[in-house]
């Protein structure tokens, strides 16, 4: 058999890295790109304690770190960038066989779909961490050998508890039902997630964070095409957010077209064997020798499960909720799909390749057209997110007053907290041309940020769902706050802050609220007050 070359084998990542600039397009640009969940600041600092429940934990700490080295918006760019190489890469490692064009049909359907696109412009990079690094994790766990799955899985253990609850999902089935020493190949992939999650679990445990049962109605699953959420998650979309849609994705044709695409696609995996011979007892062809398929088709199937708990089974989440919070992480069940994308991709490959064979002739120009339309289809079925998905993402400078602010806090050695305000989540600043995004103070400082982390998610029918937050003093300060418009200041001292942040535009609401608080900075952004 003759194996690829070099370029060959690098071609996937090549392509996952073109794949890449042509989606982020002007957030490649000088600056940051700010939108949702996703913030990135110049000069993060080190902070080891995050404050109520660590979902950003160790990937805050991982960018600070390589901060101190590079300048944090290249390391942003690389991150994102890294995403679709190594997804592509990954995806492509899977598909049996040492063809090119069916390993370049994977990498351009994993690195280039509805989950991931709405993943991103939710601003979810580090869950995408996970999503990039599972078909190496899965190929590691089929493989065994847990030093082979820990480096495996750095990728999703820098990205934290959701890319390691998604990574496990597929693991641990793919080790449990690998041809040979199935026990030991489990329990050593349980240890390894296990180790690679104390960064996050161990802080988890000590937060005391709560969880509200409302966010199960509030992060369940939705139809955003024209055929239910069932089609939506088939069609690896049905996220929570209709603000994470791309342009055009709900139009008929398109959707129509994304959903048969992965229909077919799992039907070709599914039918793929994985036995080590077939039923005449000769060596079945390469592209049926796939150890892992049992596992990934077992997890694939229980994400779409609890992807469809949510929507349609609602009362038995939250009562698990209700038992422990612990089961919260389960409320946003798209993110489960995960498994299901890979299943998707690799079926995909392998579908191309068989449209993409040489005849008995060796007639290649004959195949040359639906290899090229097959490998560019996943594009050619989701075209809005290119460039930006249409330039809404875009690259930003920070305003002078922020790394002022920043400058001051960081620079006083005095223990204590900071409050941000106004009491809210999300800011839309018109320096970020008004995306959405967290509040940048949450990355800002080298201490602790109280911050209000319940989510106000809008619902069919106009009404808003309020998810409470999930920290407890975050819970008793902005019951103060809301409580009326006393005096604050000796509340705040008491819980231990130091410093209140707030945008100018809301100076005056907020610092008749605080009597005796010494100004520090006012500038055009924003006022930072000392108690």
């Amino acid at each position: 058999m003759r194996h690829p070359s070099r370029l060959a084998r690098a071609l996937p990542a090549v392509l996952g890295l073109a794949l890449g600039v042509l989606a982020l397009g002007p957030a490649l640009r000088p600056g940051f790109t700010l939108l949702y969940d996703m913030v990135f600041v110049p000069g993060p600092p080190l902070r080891l304690d995050p404050g109520g429940f660590p979902r950003a934990v160790p990937s805050d700490q991982v960018v600070a770190l390589l901060s101190s080295v590079l300048p944090a918006q290249a390391v942003q760019k690389l991150v994102l960038l890294g995403i679709f190489v190594l997804a592509g890469a990954g995806a492509a490692a899977l598909v049996p066989g040492e063809r090119v064009v069916p390993r370049l049909a994977a990498a351009v359907f994993y690195a280039w779909n509805a989950y991931l696109a709405q993943r991103l412009l939710l601003g979810q990079w580090a869950l995408l961490l996970g999503f990039a690094g599972l078909p190496w994790a899965v190929r590691a766990a089929a493989r065994g050998g847990p030093w082979r799955l820990a480096l495996a899985l750095v990728p999703a253990a820098v990205g934290g508890f959701q890319a390691m609850l998604v990574s496990a999902l597929a693991v641990l089935p793919v080790a449990a039902t690998r041809p040979s020493r199935r026990l030991r190949g489990t329990l050593e992939a349980l240890a390894v997630l296990v180790v690679l999650s104390l960064p996050w679990a161990v802080p988890a445990l000590l937060s005391h964070a709560v969880t509200d049962p409302a966010g199960v109605d509030a992060f369940a699953a939705r139809a955003d095409g024209p055929f239910g959420t069932l089609g939506s998650l088939l069609s690896l979309g049905g996220i929570w957010n209709a603000r994470a849609n791309v342009s055009g994705q709900a139009g008929w044709a398109l959707a129509t077209a994304r959903l048969l695409v992965a229909v077919v696609a799992v039907v070709t995996f599914v039918r793929l064997r994985g036995a080590a011979r077939d039923e005449d007892g000769e060596a079945p062809r390469s592209e049926e020798r796939l150890p892992y398929r049992h596992g990934l088709l077992i997890a694939a199937s229980a994400g779409l499960v609890i992807a469809l708990a949510g929507a349609y089974a609602p009362g038995v989440l939250k009562g698990m909720i209700g038992l422990w919070p612990g089961f919260g992480p389960l409320r946003d069940g798209q993110l489960y799909v995960a498994p299901l994308v890979l299943v998707q991709a690799v079926g995909f490959g392998v579908l191309v390749g068989r449209f993409s064979r040489p005849d008995a002739r060796g007639h290649r120009a004959a195949v040359l057209v639906p290899a090229v339309v097959g490998v560019l289809l996943p594009v050619l079925v989701l075209p809005a997110f290119a460039w930006g998905a249409s330039g809404r993402l875009a690259a930003v400078e920070y305003p002078d007053d922020w790394r002022r602010v920043q400058a001051i806090v960081n620079g006083d050695p005095g223990p204590g907290a900071l409050i941000s305000l106004p009491w809210g989540a999300h800011r839309a600043f018109a320096w970020n041309g008004g995306r959405v995004i967290l509040d940048p103070a949450t990355k800002s400082f080298a201490r602790r940020v109280v911050w209000d982390d319940a989510l106000i998610v809008g619902r069919a029918g106009g009404r808003p769902l309020r998810v409470a937050g999930e920290d407890r003093l975050a819970r008793r300060v902005g019951a103060a706050i809301a409580a009326g418009d006393g005096p604050l200041t000796s509340l705040l001292r008491a819980a231990g802050i130091r410093y209140v942040l707030i945008v100018a535009q809301n100076e005056n609401t907020f610092r008749s609220r605080l009597p005796g608080a010494i100004p520090a900075y006012l500038g055009p952004q924003m006022l930072l007050l000392r108690l």
